[in-house]
């Protein structure tokens, strides 16, 4: 007789959540092991809050952990900056997939990341490098698809103005 899997958890709302540890490329890992901290699905950030914890995560090499943080951004932000924040989740989350080996997925992600925040280079929100991302982007990419350098190599995005 086939077992059947385990009902997994859900939150208050009845949304499914993944209780199962992750590795630092947020891989998840078998249940028991232990994986690296995530981020709490329900942490209030504000923009300014969000963006330095993003930055740190990213320069410590944690891609997938600084993309829930953005994620967590995404989803609290109001209406007319969703997509911002929904954009700097997936350049974060194309970074991830660098570095996770998939360069097919990660060059894919990294300018639509870009085209998504691009609607707010004129004026940008919160010292956004809007400019500077869409440039790394499409640097990054651009390098990602010439194999040039190795994933383990590649630059880390700056998100706010230098200054």
């Amino acid at each position: 007789m086939t077992e059947l899997p385990a009902e997994r958890s859900r939150d208050q709302a009845g949304r499914p959540r993944n209780d199962r540890p992750r590795d630092e490329l947020g891989r998840p890992l078998e249940h028991g092991q232990t994986g690296v901290p995530g981020i709490p699905e329900d942490v209030e950030l504000t923009p300014a809050q969000a963006l330095t914890w993003a930055q740190q995560l990213l320069d410590d090499g944690r891609a997938f952990q600084a993309h829930e943080v953005l994620e967590v951004a995404w989803k609290a932000a109001p209406d007319p900056e969703r997509d911002l924040w929904r954009g700097l989740a997936q350049l974060a989350v194309g970074l991830t997939h660098a570095q996770r080996g998939n360069l097919v997925g990660a060059a894919r992600l990294l300018r639509r990341g870009a085209d998504r925040v691009r609607p707010w280079a004129a004026d940008p929100p919160h010292q956004i490098d809007i400019d500077g991302l869409m440039s790394w982007a499409g640097r990054t990419a651009d390098q990602i698809e010439s194999g040039t350098p190795e994933p383990g190599e590649l630059t880390t995005p700056r998100l706010l103005v230098s200054g």
